[in-house]
């Protein structure tokens, strides 16, 4: 029978294995799962923080507004003017970037930074990009939760506008503030032509298989919309949204003109394809069709 120092001595030898596969086991997370996070792209910091990661979050970008919590955080530019010093100076171990960023990925490459790359695409990628972002940050099962989520709310408000009559709407994004000039609207691909689908609306650009169009006025009045959306991120005083609303009136053969359907969405969850898309796509929803 082994005795009582043996024992001892094989506890003690089991605790330090045990100790040095659970290291061991850190270790491998820490290097599997970045633990330093670099997300200047709004969309992304949503999803980071929607599936319980914000806290590995060390910078944002210059226009990343949600949630609270990021306003303490420093800011590293956007899309166009990204700043790598003050990025590398975090010593991230990972960093969101578009697809369109080539040089910025190739200068984060040659320094060795991982790089999680991001594209805005059509409703459905949202969900794919929080699969691969959860798995990527090691929340997988919370990412299916969130996921499942977010299909729910969508195929409710489809269900809810499916026998309702489909306006034509043109959704606009972009314009010279107080001025109908430089128009751009959503054409027949991407999220915010989905949204505005799945809200029950016709994109009265749908034939034109791209994210954005520049709309004239002369190109309006031939489309004839029936509703004109214009989704905003920021919000805007109720003087100045009244102002960008009567800008409206000079295309007064406008059938939505004329019959008092041009509405202004500021509000981030429209035009941010994160998490909170199915709250978006209610919104327009109420706008197009009424409250429930």
């Amino acid at each position: 029978m082994p005795n009582a120092r043996w024992i001892v001595s094989m506890l003690n030898a089991r605790t330090v294995v045990t100790s040095a596969l659970l290291l061991s086991g850190l270790a491998a997370y820490a290097q599997d799962h970045p633990r330093r996070i670099v997300s200047f792209i709004p969309a992304v910091t949503e999803i980071l923080f929607a599936l319980g990661v914000g806290d590995r979050v060390v910078a944002v970008g210059s226009f990343d507004r949600h949630p609270p919590e990021i306003e303490r955080l420093p800011r590293v530019g956007a899309l166009l003017d990204p700043d790598l010093e003050r990025i590398l100076s975090l010593r991230p171990d990972l960093v969101t970037v578009y697809g369109s960023q080539t040089d910025l990925r190739a200068q984060l490459e040659r320094a060795q930074v991982p790089i999680f790359v991001y594209s805005h695409a059509g409703l459905s990628d949202v969900t794919k990009t929080i699969l691969d972002l959860g798995q990527r940050v090691g929340r997988p099962e919370r990412a299916r939760e969130l996921t499942g989520e977010i299909e729910r709310a969508l195929q409710e408000a489809r269900q809810r506008v499916a026998s309702l009559p489909r306006p034509r709407t043109l959704i606009v994004f972009g314009r010279e503030s107080l001025s109908l000039r430089g128009i751009y609207a959503s054409g027949g691909y991407g999220f915010v032509h989905d949204m505005v689908t799945a809200a029950g609306g016709d994109n009265v650009f749908a034939d034109l298989k791209q994210q954005a169009v520049q709309a004239t006025a002369e190109l309006i009045i031939a489309r004839r919309p029936e509703v004109i959306l214009e989704l905003r991120a920021e919000p805007l005083t109720p003087d100045r949204q009244a102002k960008e609303l009567a800008t409206w009136t000079q295309l007064s053969s406008v059938p939505a003109v004329r019959d008092g359907r041009v509405h202004i969405i500021a509000d981030p969850r429209v035009v941010v394809p994160g998490p909170r898309v199915g709250d978006g796509v209610e919104l327009i929803a109420r706008v197009l069709h009424g409250p429930k």
